[in-house]
């Protein structure tokens, strides 16, 4: 019997040190930690359209797809409310959507149940419209402009200069031009940023 091959790097090579370096197979979930977590359950089962797998006293994890838990909810003791200017760190959390429609459906869904947008936004790359849970969190619900992932790199890399940010636009109008029958690749394109508006004044307080 041959005996297993020990090149390095090879797929039979146990020796850990000998291993490439590697990247996460996947983003797994967000760990949130709230001062009301039956508020926050509610909230985020009702905009990921999600179902609860299991909570207990002071914890609740949401799941939405064949992941066990997207978000993982911890109710903490002693956590000072979000208040005032922003601070550092994450700055928010993405999800993105299959197509423009049902980014489209969503909002309106969400806007029937009184859950407004925070921020929506043509980042050129992804068409974008924030919110933000009741506890100041934001997320980001995106579909990707570009079929192809080096489309959009190379976007990044040509057209982000200028503009890294993005162009605001009103939901309800893009609704009426996409049911309007018009192109999608109408429909994706960054409107011009308007002169004399610093891009960086778009992102909200």
């Amino acid at each position: 019997m041959q005996a297993p091959s020990k090149a390095a790097g090879g797929e039979n090579d146990r020796t850990i040190d000998r291993r490439p370096k590697t990247s996460p197979a996947k983003f797994a979930h967000v760990a949130l930690a709230t001062r009301d977590v039956q508020g926050m359950r509610d909230w985020y089962v009702e905009v990921l359209g999600g179902t609860v797998p299991f909570e207990g006293p002071g914890i609740a994890f949401i799941a939405y797809d064949d992941e066990h838990h997207r978000i993982a909810l911890v109710e903490l003791p002693n956590l000072e409310e979000r208040t005032g200017a922003p601070r550092v760190g994450m700055h928010h959390i993405a999800f993105t959507f299959a197509d423009l429609g049902d980014l489209l459906a969503t909002y309106r869904r969400l806007k029937s149940v009184g859950i407004e947008p925070y921020w929506p936004i043509n980042h050129g790359v992804t068409t974008s419209i924030y919110y933000q849970d009741p506890e100041g969190n934001v997320i980001e619900f995106q579909v990707d402009n570009f079929a192809v992932a080096s489309d959009a790199t190379d976007y990044m890399k040509n057209n982000f200069g200028e503009n890294p940010i993005g162009v605001n636009f009103d939901p309800e109008e893009l609704i009426a031009r996409y049911e309007s029958g018009e192109s999608f690749e109408e429909l994706r394109k960054r409107p011009k940023l308007p002169e004399g508006v610093n891009p960086f004044d778009l992102i909200p307080d």
